[in-house]
């Protein structure tokens, strides 16, 4: 159920109704719009009903939620989200690009790629610190010491960090260092650790598996959510389907189709959905075409030496010349970037 406040309610006509749905068995989500507070009384639907609220002080209506997803869906949020990574706000008017290397290798290797995604116009730096790898031999990432580097980055160049998360036990440890954390795909479906993210307060990238439903999608943007966490980002990266010309199938569909089901922001990875740098740029121009609010894309100074998805990352001579054709299509649908 959505409890729409009246406008000029009281906090205690607020605190009021928050405490009613608890008593009655629900949890309360209060989501702040531009002109109305709603309150989302989540919970299962077989609990007492909640239709009586419209008779208490400050209520405006009671309505009820018939997607499966109660706090990502536009019912309870009509408007666009922004979420705001310490100063880089996603989902405005502005394209964001988030840029750099699968791996943080070294401190020269990150601290070059960042040098020079921030010359070219990049706002979010990413780098992998813990990788889950399909092979156990491969790569895991440099851990703590990647952490560090991305940090040291960080305070050179002002870019703000991501890094991906693949166990709930790193997660006090990363959520020292970064600005914004990745779900990678693989842990798209990790309710466990879905659970834990929702639990801090810190920016979500959130994205989606490679055999995930856009139904799957949104239900775990909700389990993030329904901890308290309402700072996602969905990130569409490709998906496995019988074409094998590429690395995944880049399903540009679910751009538009995410942004009519959900007010969160929905960026797009072509690096990952395309698995060839060659095809980077026209999925970029693409995305952006079909309303993305974002992109990320790998960046490595030396694609070739590359612990981890060199076949896929742009040089960054090649990703400055990326950035400027990412911005010829923004000023044709009217954004900035």
């Amino acid at each position: 159920m959505i409890i729409v406040m009246e406008k000029g309610h009281t906090e205690a006509q607020l605190d009021s109704v928050k405490g009613t749905i608890e008593r009655l068995g629900y949890k309360p989500h209060c989501i702040y719009g531009v002109e109305r507070v709603v309150v989302g009384a989540v919970g299962h639907e077989d609990k007492t009903p909640l239709q009586a609220l419209e008779l208490m002080p400050g209520v405006e209506a009671v309505i009820p939620i018939l997607k499966p997803w109660k706090l990502v869906g536009r019912e309870i949020k009509p408007e666009p989200s922004i979420i705001d990574v310490d100063g880089v706000r996603i989902g405005g008017a502005e394209i964001v690009v988030i840029a750099g290397p699968c791996s943080v290798e070294s401190q020269e290797q990150i601290l070059e790629t960042a040098r020079a995604v921030r010359a070219s116009g990049a706002k979010i730096l990413r780098g992998g610190a813990f990788k889950p790898r399909t092979s156990p031999y491969a790569f895991q990432g440099l851990q703590v010491t990647g952490l560090k580097y991305l940090d040291k980055a960080r305070e050179e160049t002002g870019l703000k960090i991501i890094t991906e998360i693949v166990c709930e036990n790193d997660l006090d440890l990363i959520c020292e260092y970064v600005d914004m954390i990745q779900i990678g795909a693989r842990n798209c479906q990790n309710f466990s650790l879905l659970k834990k993210v929702g639990q801090t307060r810190i920016p979500v990238l959130l994205k989606r598996g490679m055999a995930t439903t856009i139904k799957e999608f949104l239900m775990a943007a909700e389990y993030i959510m329904s901890q308290g966490n309402y700072q996602v980002v969905l990130c569409e990266r490709g998906i496995r389907t019988f074409e094998d010309s590429t690395r995944f199938t880049l399903d540009l569909n679910a751009v538009p189709v995410l942004k009519e089901l959900t007010h969160l922001p929905v960026i797009v990875d072509p690096s990952h959905g395309t698995g060839n740098w060659k095809y980077v740029t026209p999925m970029g121009r693409a995305a952006i075409a079909a309303g993305a609010d974002g992109l990320i894309v790998e960046v490595h100074p030396n694609p070739l030496e590359a612990y981890s998805d060199g076949p896929q990352s742009l040089k960054p001579a090649k990703f400055d010349i990326f950035m400027q054709e990412m911005r010829k299509i923004a000023r044709v649908m009217e954004r900035a970037l």
